[in-house]
């Protein structure tokens, strides 16, 4: 997410430790890392632990010369376990461009996957993530395989909930238009999550659906001028029972799946009426997710996470970051 590299919406990068958890949701993966306040004051932090700088967080993710993630999860204060089923924990999400946003869905799942590996009778999570709660539920969880679902809370339409200024979107309900890269004219529905998102909904009138036209559309409309923040973007296709994504993320660019763009897939073909209130399937490149969407948008999502690995990032790895505030 280019617009999320602002610093005034965020607090002070987290130093975090070296050790990582890694897993993926429908292709989707993220990095989890904790952060290192259990330091004793006065102490100096561990040479093995980095600060979550823009430039750092982007050379962890990156493919070729770090990790290799769509984003990093940082555990940003101490679990507190309530019993031996319940946790609570305060999250912060990152982008693979090193900006902070506010959540993803496939993040959250695969963070509570690795809650899971800690506490084996873990069942609800509730975590506290750009600046919402969020309750999370195991469903099961097969040699770290989980099956995982989240409440995401009440949805919203318009273009306040993209932050869009004032005459970018024409219309006075969704779906709402907006022109293209080349002056076409797109119809779309602007959702919030917990985060935004700009679906775009592919009809015979409209632009073709395929990776060609989410190539072009996605990057115009996640940076566009009018849009402060950016936004997520969809290109979405309703075909008698199916409900077909493409994804382009913020700070990310195409990815294969995304919990929270499913949810806002969902949510706006509940809302135009091409689907009724209940549980919609969304088909992904990377697979498909169950979103159940009330009558008053209130979204649940659910879906699978499976574990890929864990480990320490090397010494010099660590020797070419910057060392932060």
């Amino acid at each position: 997410m280019p617009q999320t590299l602002e610093t005034d919406r965020w607090p002070p990068r987290p130093r975090v430790s070296s050790r990582f958890y890694k897993g993926h949701g429908l292709g989707n993966d993220y990095l989890v890392f904790e952060d290192c306040r259990g330091v004793a004051e006065g102490d100096a932090p561990s040479d093995r632990s980095w600060v979550a700088t823009p430039e750092n967080v982007a050379r962890v993710c990156d493919r070729h010369r770090g990790l290799g993630a769509d984003g990093i999860v940082v555990v940003a204060a101490g679990e507190s376990v309530e019993n031996g089923s319940q946790m609570r924990v305060s999250l912060r999400m990152f982008n693979p461009d090193g900006g902070e946003f506010e959540r993803s869905g496939n993040g959250l799942r695969i963070l509570a996957s690795y809650l899971a590996r800690k506490n084996g009778q873990l069942e609800i999570i509730h975590a506290e993530v750009g600046g919402d709660a969020v309750r999370m539920q195991l469903h099961a969880n097969v040699d770290g395989a989980c099956d995982i679902s989240i409440d995401m809370g009440r949805a919203r339409t318009g273009p306040a909930a993209i932050h869009a200024r004032p005459g970018l979107l024409a219309g006075d309900v969704s779906p709402f238009t907006v022109a293209g890269p080349d002056g076409e004219v797109l119809r779309v529905v602007p959702v919030w999550v917990g985060n935004p998102h700009l679906v775009v909904l592919v009809t015979d009138a409209g632009p073709r659906f395929g990776e060609e036209t989410l190539a072009r559309l996605g990057p115009f409309l996640a940076t566009h001028p009018e849009i402060p923040h950016g936004t997520n973007v969809q290109l979405v296709r309703a075909v008698g029972r199916r409900s077909e994504a493409l994804i382009w993320e913020r700070g990310v660019g195409r990815t294969s799946a995304s919990g929270t763009s499913a949810c806002a897939v969902a949510v706006s073909l509940v809302h135009v009426g091409a689907r009724s209130p209940g549980t919609v399937s969304i088909d992904m490149p990377g697979g498909h997710l169950d979103v159940t969407v009330g009558g008053a948008l209130d979204v649940v999502l659910r879906g699978p996470v499976e574990p890929v690995m864990t480990g320490v990032l090397e010494t010099g790895l660590l020797a070419t970051f910057e060392p932060g505030p």
